[in-house]
């Protein structure tokens, strides 16, 4: 099943998508409401989804699927060629930062470039949404704590990154976690490994890889988080971006107020924004 948040008519709800349509799942609340009532509602919903209807897509704004995660947790340094452009060695722990509730932004809304900023890159990434979660989950187990999977751009100011030891600040900049267009649940997507991942600036390909390539896979990732915090239904993990930034271009191509960035996994669509300047 494919879910999203949408807003039509000045009332943003969730929805299911089906073909071109999306239809009202009639769920008060928000997406984190519904997966946390998800085995209470996920028979009616398909009901919904196999009765047909709804409006078009394209009459709706898509908004993030999960507006206001709790958490949002991104992995550095998880794709052997991002490594060797990176010119640092393989991790032998997983690498984490964290990214503000304040970065979440709409899939296809524009994304700023802040004041005095001069370094914008882009990272296309597999977003996982927690479902279940909870703590100490085991790596055999942790496929059950996912709700879920959308396409995510862990767009990062890269002086602002390496201007301290902790990435957070360089990967928090408002309008810098655009995720969606849905989430296509984990039941529908199967395993999260082995779907194609690209992004493309201005129609040229810059990241082209294959989700099986994670250094850490999706279920190492959950376990490791889990070790010392709960997760929770609707925290994000943005699970590691492939080689091709713009960082390691020579000479380095970092985006500029006009740009489009379109980022896309394969079954799961696809998100693409304009590079604006702040107003």
């Amino acid at each position: 099943m494919k879910l999203c948040t949408y807003t039509a008519q000045d009332q943003t709800r969730t929805g299911i998508v089906v073909g071109d349509s999306v239809i009202d799942s009639g769920v008060p609340g928000t997406m984190i409401d519904l997966i946390r009532d998800w085995d209470n509602l996920k028979a009616g919903l398909e009901a919904k989804a196999a009765a047909g209807g709804g409006v078009p897509i394209a009459s709706v704004k898509l908004e993030a699927p999960v507006q206001r995660p709790g958490k949002i947790f991104a992995i550095g340094l998880n794709y052997a060629d991002h490594i060797e452009e990176s010119k640092m060695g393989t991790p032998e722990r997983q690498v984490w930062f964290t990214k503000a509730q304040t970065s979440v932004n709409a899939p296809f809304d524009p994304i700023e470039i802040a004041r005095g900023t001069m370094a914008n890159d882009y990272e296309v990434e597999l977003v996982a949404v927690i479902g279940a979660g909870g703590k100490h989950i085991a790596e055999a187990d942790a496929q059950a704590a996912v709700f879920g999977y959308c396409v995510g751009n862990d767009m990062t100011e890269r002086m602002w990154q390496h201007a301290s030891p902790q990435w957070s600040l360089g990967k928090s900049f408002d309008t810098h976690a655009p995720m969606g267009p849905w989430i296509v649940t984990a039941d529908e997507l199967g395993d999260p490994h082995g779907h194609s991942i690209r992004c493309y600036v201005n129609g040229e390909k810059r990241q082209d890889s294959n989700t099986a390539n994670l250094v850490f896979n999706i279920w190492q990732q959950i376990e490791h988080l889990s070790t010392g915090m709960t997760l929770e239904p609707g925290d994000c993990l943005f699970t590691g971006t492939p080689g091709g930034v713009g960082a390691a271009m020579d000479p380095r191509q970092f985006l500029q107020p006009g740009d489009v960035v379109r980022c896309e996994i394969d079954g799961l669509g696809h998100i693409e924004a304009t590079m604006r300047a702040e107003g």
